[in-house]
């Protein structure tokens, strides 16, 4: 990994009259998440007093049906926006005023703005797969790919895989009715492409070129492997969503049998900028955020 030539900067590199930003993430299991360190650093470069708060719902007692009261007291108390992540993509959509026309085409949020009373939900998650995709994997093949979950990730990453031109796409997820309606929705948006909800892992994969993975498993609250490992093989490419830990069992494993691999890292770095960008009207350095993720995933490195 490359190390940067200057540290990034820290909170008391800012001076205290700065303009001041409120930010968050609501979703679950979120307590390793790197959004806070990524989101306050990269507004302290910029002169910014940004603050970024996890409300994470299993230390708050809470459960989604309780999202339209966080989203009313983020707004209350003068949030500028905040990330959305599993389990809530999809359910806070109802809460919302306006959506962007990604979040519009996916059916999934990651990102709600606070701005003139309203609140606009956008999704940074596909842009973020696939610059995170073209960066790690060049050259892959697109010709069939599968892909573990269509759950709000899933909706994203599968309309960027799309994007940059798989000829097939085979969903997979336990909520088989969830897989056939993202099919049926990318299917229409897609026309030049087949979107199907497999109902065969094993001879999907036995076709496929890879793997994408959007499922929770593998996180550090839903440890494990998506698949077995015998239905890898080391011509396939597997691209991970996941990036808590960064080293998940199924990187693991398909390493091992010889695959090309892609991390979720740069997904969440990706994203994260560009919601950055929507949080403050101000364009991030990219790179720079990149490098001080790699910081931050160092051994022994201290995450706020």
């Amino acid at each position: 990994m490359t190390t940067p030539t200057t540290p990034a900067p820290t909170p008391t590199q800012t001076h205290p009259t700065a303009p001041r930003l409120l930010t968050g993430l609501i979703g679950s299991g979120i307590g390793r998440s790197l959004s806070p360190a990524l989101h306050e650093a990269e507004g302290d470069a910029h002169g910014l007093r940004c603050q970024y708060r996890r409300l994470d719902l299993d230390v708050l007692g809470l459960t989604p049906s309780d999202l339209p009261r966080l989203l009313d007291a983020a707004q209350l108390m003068g949030f500028s926006g905040l990330n959305i992540t599993h389990p809530c993509k999809q359910l806070v959509i109802p809460h919302l005023d306006d959506l962007s026309p990604d979040a519009e085409a996916l059916g999934a949020v990651n990102t709600v703005v606070f701005k003139d009373g309203r609140r606009t939900g956008h999704n940074t998650d596909g842009w973020g797969f696939g610059q995170s995709f073209r960066r790690g994997l060049p050259g892959a093949r697109l010709e069939r790919v599968v892909q573990l979950g269509a759950g709000g990730a899933g909706a994203a990453v599968a309309h960027a895989i799309l994007g940059l031109g798989a000829g097939r796409l085979t969903l997979f997820d336990q909520d088989r009715e969830r897989a056939e309606g993202l099919a049926a929705r990318l299917g229409a948006q897609f026309p030049g492409q087949q979107v199907e909800a497999g109902t065969d892992l094993t001879a999907a994969m036995g076709e496929a070129g890879g793997l994408i993975h959007a499922t929770p498993t593998g996180m550090a609250a839903h440890p494990g492997l998506p698949l077995p490992a015998d239905l890898l093989r080391p011509d396939h490419w597997v691209a991970e969503v996941v990036y808590v830990p960064l080293e998940t069992e199924l990187l693991r494993v398909a390493r091992a049998r010889g695959c090309a691999t892609v991390h979720g890292g740069g997904m969440a770095v990706f994203q994260a900028a560009r919601a950055f960008a929507l949080f403050t009207g101000i364009e991030p350095d990219v790179d720079r955020m990149l490098r001080h993720f790699e910081r931050l995933i160092e051994p022994g490195a201290q995450v706020s």
